[in-house]
C-alpha cells in the first residue's frame, strides 16, 4: 500500500504510544496517552508505567475507542511485568496470564481489548523457552507492532472507504471514530482524511453524542484540529438535518461486530441508522478485522456496558437531573445488519449478505 502524504493541516497528536528509557530496548518503559477526559479544554498527556492504572485509564475512558483500548490493554500488559522477578520464561508468562485476566475486566463490550489480550497471552505462553529479559522485550515490541499495525489498518481503510465519497459530499457521524480512537486516522473518519489529502471538499456533521458527548468534545475537536469543515449538532437534529438534504451518507465505527453484520457502537448508533433508512441515506460502519465477533451468531449476544448513572444525571459535574432518579445508562447499542449499507475494513469491502461476507476477511 503506497504511503500517503499527511494532511497540511493535521496537528492531532498521537492517542497512545510507547515510550522507552533506552534507545536500545523498549523495556523498560511507560505508556503515554491523552487524557480525553480534558478534551477539549486541555489537551493532557499521561504517562502511565502501573497496570492498575492502565485499568483506571480504560474503565474511565481517559481513553476510548475500540482500537486505541486494545492498543493501552496490550501495552498495560507490558508495563505489569515489566519490573518482574521471575526467575524464568515461564514464571513470567503466569504473571502475564494474570495481567491479561486483570486487564480483561475493565471495559465489556469492545472486543479489540480481548483481541489484544489473548494476543500477548498467546505469545507468552508460546515464548516460556526464552530467558525473561527476552520476553519482556518480545512482549513490549508486540504490543507497539498492534499499535503499528492499527495505525496501518487505519489508512487502508480510509483508502476502502475512499469509494464512497465525492467531491463536495457531507458525511454525518456519531461518537467519534478517529484519531483519539486509534492509533492514527481513525475508522469512520479515515476515508474522510484521505478524501482531503487528495484534494476533495467534504464537510462533516457532528452528533454530539449524549451522554459523555465524544462528539462534540473529541470528533468535532481533531477535524478542528485538521482544518476540516466540521458542524456540531444535537443528537435530535440528526433527522431535520437528514430531511433538509445535507447529508450524503453516514459514517460510524464499531466495537464489536457480529458474526451476521449486527453491530455495537456508542449508544444512538442505532437511531441515526433507522433515521438514515428513513431518509435513503447509505449507512456505512467502518472498523478493523479485530473488531470482528464471528464467534457470536448476532448482535443480541453482545454483553453490553452499563456506565454509571452520574454521567447522565451529573454530567461534567453539574446535576441536571432530580436527586434520586432511576437512571438507565447502556454505553452501546446494536444497530442491526439490514441497516448497514457496507462494513469497511483493513482488508476490503463487505456488502450483504455480511454473516456470508465477513468470515472471508477474517480468513483472508
Amino acid at each position: 500500500m503506497p504511503q500517503l502524504p499527511t494532511l497540511p493541516n493535521m496537528s492531532v497528536p498521537k492517542t497512545i504510544e510507547w515510550i522507552s528509557q533506552s534507545r536500545k530496548r523498549l523495556v523498560p518503559g511507560r505508556i503515554r496517552m491523552i487524557d480525553q477526559t480534558l478534551l477539549p479544554n486541555k489537551l493532557v498527556f499521561l504517562e502511565i508505567a502501573d497496570v492498575k492504572k492502565v485499568w483506571h485509564a480504560i474503565k474511565t475512558l481517559q481513553v476510548r475507542g475500540a482500537p486505541a483500548i486494545g492498543i493501552a490493554a496490550a501495552m498495560g500488559v507490558a508495563v505489569a511485568v515489566q519490573n518482574s522477578k521471575a526467575k524464568s520464561g515461564m514464571q513470567l508468562a503466569r504473571e502475564v496470564c494474570k495481567a491479561t485476566d486483570y486487564l480483561a475486566t475493565s471495559r465489556p463490550t469492545a472486543v479489540n481489548l480481548f483481541w489484544a489480550l489473548n494476543r500477548i497471552k498467546k505469545l507468552a505462553n508460546a515464548n516460556t523457552r526464552l530467558s525473561p529479559a527476552e520476553l519482556k522485550e518480545l512482549i513490549a515490541s508486540t504490543a507497539v507492532a498492534i499499535r503499528d499495525e492499527d495505525a496501518a489498518m487505519c489508512r487502508a481503510i480510509g483508502q476502502y472507504g475512499l469509494k464512497f465519497l465525492k467531491d463536495g459530499y457531507t458525511v454525518l457521524t456519531h461518537c467519534n471514530a478517529g484519531s483519539l480512537a486509534t492509533a492514527e486516522y481513525g475508522t469512520a473518519l479515515a476515508p474522510i482524511y484521505t478524501a482531503i489529502e487528495r484534494g476533495m471538499k467534504i464537510r462533516v456533521y457532528a452528533d454530539e453524542t449524549r451522554p459523555l458527548l465524544q462528539g462534540a468534545r473529541l470528533t468535532a475537536w481533531e477535524l478542528q484540529q485538521a482544518g476540516i469543515e466540521v458542524t456540531l449538532i444535537c443528537d435530535n437534529m440528526a433527522a431535520h438535518v437528514m430531511k433538509q438534504r445535507h447529508v450524503n451518507a453516514v459514517f460510524v465505527g464499531a466495537d464489536r461486530i457480529a458474526a451476521n453484520g449486527d453491530t455495537a457502537n456508542k449508544i444512538g448508533t442505532y437511531g441515526v441508522a433507522l433515521l438514515a433508512k428513513a431518509h435513503k441515506i447509505p449507512f456505512y460502519v467502518f472498523a478493523p478485522t479485530s473488531t470482528f465477533d464471528l464467534s457470536l451468531k448476532k448482535g443480541s449476544e453482545i454483553p453490553i456496558e452499563e456506565r454509571p448513572a452520574g454521567e447522565i444525571t451529573k454530567g461534567f459535574g453539574k446535576c441536571i437531573a432530580p436527586k434520586g432518579i432511576k437512571v438507565y445508562a447502556p454505553a452501546f447499542d446494536i444497530t442491526p445488519a439490514e441497516l448497514i449499507t457496507a462494513i469497511v475494513c483493513e482488508k476490503g469491502i463487505a456488502k450483504p449478505d455480511f454473516s456470508k461476507s465477513l468470515p472471508g476477511y477474517v480468513q483472508a
